[in-house]
């Protein structure tokens, strides 16, 4: 609930900040041009009508300006940039009209906050974000590599590509004396970024299991992993991503995540679409990852009992039951004949819904006791 008497509304951009301040009980409206530095930024707002709340939208610029403005006293709210309503005839975008908008919106209550994570937070988030990247860049210089070689006529015949087989055969071609300079050239350059690459996931692969191993996500990377497709790299990063399990619900979360159908509807007319893609794209790709493992039949082996080991008996009981569920879910998608993508994203959706009760487990605990 808005309560100070000014609201301001920034524009932040990475080499100018436009702000907007708007007086509640005058309706004075001040606006200024600011350099992107905090402390000019907080020095506009002390000459301002206190108490001051203070928005903008959240952006490449990240959340530090929005601990400055706490730390120096000040409300903030980073507002989500998808939920600002806009009017449909408004047809003139400038940064101040932008900040202006915002200033109204936070004094009307009419933003959706998205949720600032700490600096400690915002670090391990930064480290699952580039092992992502790590992951598209090795797949495209595979791809590159190998359609290199298609080209040429050369097919790798084994079973599964990039093992150890597969990496023998690439250094027997180097090896090759019959190509062109130009060709050799171009293999080697290829054949490096390959290497180089890999060998840059498996150092973040191991930061990550480190910070996994001994951090404030462990509990909750543990728990996870009590159902199947979610090992230490896939739990840490939903952990990451997701932040705080309790503002959402079962429910909610597969809105979160953009697994739910999208809609319109009109009258007594419903129509139901593809899945809304909305939010997190890292989490939603994570998920689906990992319904693909419930396809196969459900038999705990040694790697299942060894994640069991590390979790509370009531993760691992709640773990069983969603494994069990989420396989049946998988089976009467198949006796439906549903194509498997599709099936994948409904078990994706349900997944969802597990991971968050077994992120919230301890609250659960906490509340029924």
């Amino acid at each position: 609930m808005f309560t100070e008497r000014t609201s301001v509304g920034l524009d932040v951009h990475a080499r100018s900040v436009a702000g907007a301040g708007l007086d509640t009980e005058t309706g004075e409206v001040w606006e200024k041009r600011l350099l992107p530095v905090s402390r000019d930024i907080v020095s506009w707002l002390h000459q301002l009508p206190a108490p001051v709340a203070v928005t903008y939208e959240a952006g490449p610029t990240g959340f530090g300006l929005a601990r400055d403005l706490t730390a120096a006293g000040f409300r903030c709210e980073v507002a989500a940039p998808s939920k600002i309503r806009r009017a449909p005839g408004d047809r003139v975008k400038t940064d101040g009209r932008d900040a202006l908008l915002l200033a109204r919106l936070l004094r009307m209550d009419d933003l959706t906050a998205v949720t600032v994570p700490s600096v400690e937070q915002e670090a391990a988030r930064d480290l699952v974000r580039a092992r992502e990247d790590c992951r598209s860049d090795l797949m495209r210089a595979r791809h590159r590599l190998s359609k290199l070689l298609l080209r040429h006529g050369l097919v790798w015949d084994g079973t599964n590509a990039w093992t150890g087989a597969h990496d023998t055969w690439l250094r027997r071609l180097r090896a090759d004396t019959s190509w062109s300079a130009g060709t050799r050239s171009a293999f080697d350059a290829g054949y490096e970024t390959v290497v180089a690459t890999r060998a840059r996931r498996d150092r973040l692969d191991t930061q990550i299991a480190e910070m996994a191993a001994d951090s404030e996500f462990t509990p909750i990377v543990r728990r996870l992993g009590c159902l199947r497709g979610i090992s230490t790299l896939t739990g840490f990063a939903l952990a990451v991503e997701i932040g705080d399990w309790t503002r959402f619900s079962g429910a909610s979360i597969g809105a979160f995540v953009g697994l739910t159908p999208s809609e319109h509807s009109s009258g007594s007319t419903r129509s139901l679409g593809s899945i809304t893609k909305t939010g997190n794209s890292h989490a939603r790709r994570l998920l689906v990852e990992a319904a693909w493992h419930h396809r196969s039949g459900y038999r705990p082996g040694k790697t299942m009992h060894d994640r069991w080991a590390l979790a509370p008996a009531n993760a691992q009981a709640r773990g069983d039951a969603g494994n069990r569920r989420l396989h049946r879910q998988w089976l009467r998608f198949t006796a439906r004949q549903k194509r498997g993508t599709i099936a994948a994203v409904a078990v994706a959706r349900e997944l969802a819904g597990w991971c968050w009760s077994l992120a919230t487990l301890d609250r659960e605990d906490l509340v029924t006791s």
